[in-house]
């Protein structure tokens, strides 16, 4: 029955697995887990798993994908039976999640600043200059306490030697943790006795910190702040509504706001009301389709002007995105140790940016073993699968890379086991 409720995929034993380090016998931190599974039964689980995907219809829990058979608004999918984490590895992850959020709090300040990395050498100009999300017209804009992100989103991986590698960065407009909360609700409703006694790291202090930090950026003593969405076809609009409603804040669209006298103002039936702090879902280049990106209807016009003012504070600060490049991977122990005077707790997956001549070598000649992206996620290109690619595709694919390198980053093929998003909030200065 363990194995039905659980199942365990493999019993490789070179491999990681999380539930048994020899596909039998479970780790110390599941067995009180499975014991309790085991005096629910299998059929109340799933009587109360029907229950639960009762309520993610009936609360309207969505994750909309246009293109799914099922329809844009496809009902959120999660597994009754959590992923487990032991409290030494948490503290692991959270160490090295703090710490990375600092670093790329710091890489913003002089990216935006006197750029000193890159007149340094730390960090190649074309990796800088070349990107399309460095958004020239923030250069020189001060940010409040120097604190570019209030919320970080590192996606992890558990390699097949049990150990957590860091696959991409989100600093734009990170999502993911309204849908964590409601995950959580809904694993209390389906194993309330277990939830209890298996003393689970609380989520409350985490979005009460959000909240209190985004509150404190600004500067009046009862500051309006509002969640800036795309709107209902977003694709995690449910996450946008959820989170405006549990943080007291108010939703609202780019078409709901308004730029006067170099202030931003929600238009509400009373007038409009000065607006102080804006926490964004919009991408960064869609916020203002006067300073940035013409053909937006998302954002609102004027709002890099209102920033610029400093009559309005956004998190994350226009112009993150510009880090998360995974281009940006190779060179992070690297500005960890000048930056931070210390090494970097989280390892990225190993990666080469292809705009230097000994990490294109090495792609060209070991193309077999490495997934190719665009440096820059904006260029929109699918990652290419070396190991996937005819003679001739492989030929191609060469000249491609040197041809325009800079635009390109290889990252090592590798079998991840489990796959974790992690999230740290607060000011990161």
């Amino acid at each position: 029955m363990i194995a039905d409720l659980l199942q365990i995929p493999f019993t490789d034993p070179s491999i990681y697995n999380e539930l048994a380090a020899d596909g039998v016998t479970p780790r110390p931190h599941w067995a009180p887990f499975i014991e309790s599974l085991e005096a629910v039964g299998s059929a109340e689980l799933v009587r109360r798993w029907e229950r639960a995907e009762r309520r993610i219809r009936e609360n309207g829990v969505t994750y909309n994908i246009y293109t799914d058979p099922q329809g844009a608004n496809r009902p959120w999918a999660m597994d009754p039976i959590p992923l487990l984490i032991p409290a030494e590895q948490w503290r692991y992850i959270e160490a090295g999640v703090k710490q990375r959020a600092q670093l790329l709090n710091l890489v913003l300040e002089d990216t935006y600043g006197p750029r000193r990395l890159v007149s340094n050498g730390d960090l190649p100009a074309a990796l800088l200059f070349a990107n399309p999300a460095f958004l020239r017209p923030l250069a020189g804009v001060e940010v409040p306490r120097q604190s570019y992100l209030h919320l970080l989103g590192v996606d992890l991986a558990r390699s097949p030697s049990g150990d957590w590698w860091v696959l991409a960065d989100r600093a734009q407009a990170p999502s993911g943790t309204g849908y964590a909360l409601e995950n959580r609700l809904i694993e209390y409703d389906v194993l309330p006795g277990i939830f209890r006694a298996s003393n689970v790291r609380r989520l409350a202090p985490f979005f009460r910190a959000q909240r209190e930090a985004l509150i404190s950026l600004a500067e009046s003593d009862n500051p309006r702040v509002i969640l800036l969405t795309p709107g209902p076809l977003n694709e995690t609009y449910f996450e946008h509504s959820y989170l405006a409603r549990y943080l007291g804040f108010t939703l609202a669209e780019g078409v709901d706001l308004t730029v006067r006298d170099r202030r931003v103002f929600l238009k509400t039936v009373e007038g409009l009301q000065p607006v102080d702090v804006i926490l964004r879902r919009v991408d960064d280049s869609f916020c203002d389709p006067l300073e940035l990106r013409g053909d937006s209807f998302l954002g609102v016009a004027g709002l890099v002007d209102a920033i610029a003012a400093g009559n309005v504070v956004v998190a994350n600060a226009l112009g993150s995105g510009v880090i998360e490049t995974a281009a940006i991977m190779p060179f992070l122990p690297g500005l960890a140790a000048k930056l931070l005077g210390e090494p970097l707790k989280l390892p990225s997956v190993a990666t080469w940016w292809c705009g230097q001549d000994p990490a294109l070598n090495w792609v060209l000649d070991h193309l077999d073993e490495v997934v190719v992206k665009p440096a820059f996620p904006l260029r929109g290109m699918e990652p290419v699968f070396g190991a996937g690619l005819a003679q001739g595709q492989k030929q191609e694919m060469a000249d491609q890379l040197r041809s325009r390198p800079y635009e390109y980053v290889a990252q090592e093929q590798v079998a991840a086991i489990s796959i974790l998003e992690a999230w740290c909030c607060g000011p990161m200065s």
